[in-house]
């Protein structure tokens, strides 16, 4: 017989949920840093690694990592089974292939969450190997080049959906209260251009250590906002480092008003 679908809605609510509280530490510590008050610019296994460092830090982590599993399930849940019918069209693949790729890059961070319970330590640097081992094979530059690729479609998506008219019908679709359509429709923008732009930025960096054979020019979301702030100061660090925060927020409120379907 399956899941329940009751089962299924509250799997894809809590995952949603979970991919937003990883952006709210993100968000929360980068902007720390930015500030100077002994914070640090990091990313999904920073975020992690201070989770765990908390009281009850473990729990709380097993807790994070079934939540991250759930958006895994959800996301490859959409892309293979088309709850939403968006079709077998070019549209309808395109977006069917971005939930896919969404969803390989947090079971990514997911595999972060339990190395790190099982005392495995942190995957920093893990991203760096991979991608100088990549270098060393004939068509390495090639297949760096098409990671950078989805990074960049990931991007365009996001921006997409921040001031797409889809994005302002889903949210109207919810019937939630105008102030807090108003307030959805606000923290998402942000939230999307920010995630946005440091997938962007990610991209560049990814291109960048293909062109060169370095790997150590490559990276991810906390080296995204190191070049960030290297270039363009500590101002527009904290501006994305908020923009960030926003989107794990607007995640949560997003995983009690988002119509399931399956």
């Amino acid at each position: 017989m399956g899941m329940s679908y009751n089962i299924k809605k509250k799997i894809a609510r809590f995952g949603i949920a979970s991919k937003g509280v990883v952006f709210i530490l993100i968000g929360g510590l980068t902007a720390w840093s930015a500030f100077g008050s002994g914070g640090k610019k990091t990313d999904s296994n920073g975020a992690m690694t201070f989770l765990i460092k908390q009281p009850f830090g473990q729990v709380l982590l097993w807790v994070l990592a079934i939540g991250l599993a759930s958006y895994v399930f959800w996301r490859l849940y959409q892309s293979f089974i088309d709850p939403e019918n968006e079709g077998n069209d070019l549209k309808g693949l395109a977006t069917r292939f971005g939930y896919l790729s969404n969803g390989l890059f947090y079971l990514f961070i997911l595999y972060g969450a339990v190395k790190l319970l099982l005392g495995g330590g942190s995957s920093d640097g893990g991203n760096e190997s991979m991608i100088q081992k990549l270098l060393n094979t004939g068509s390495g530059r090639w297949i760096i080049a098409a990671v950078a690729l989805i990074y960049l479609g990931q991007a365009i998506y996001l921006m997409f959906l921040a001031y797409s008219g889809r994005f302002k019908a889903q949210i109207k679709e919810t019937g939630m209260a105008d102030k807090t359509q108003k307030l959805m429709l606000n923290s998402g923008r942000v939230g999307y251009t920010a995630l946005g732009l440091v997938f962007g930025m990610i991209a560049y960096l990814t291109v960048r250590s293909a062109m060169s054979f370095d790997a150590s020019k490559a990276g991810g979301i906390k080296d995204a906002l190191i070049f960030i702030q290297n270039e363009f100061g500590v101002l527009v660090l904290a501006i994305m480092a908020f923009g960030l925060a926003t989107f794990g927020v607007f995640m949560i409120i997003k995983a009690s008003v988002r119509d399931m379907k399956f």
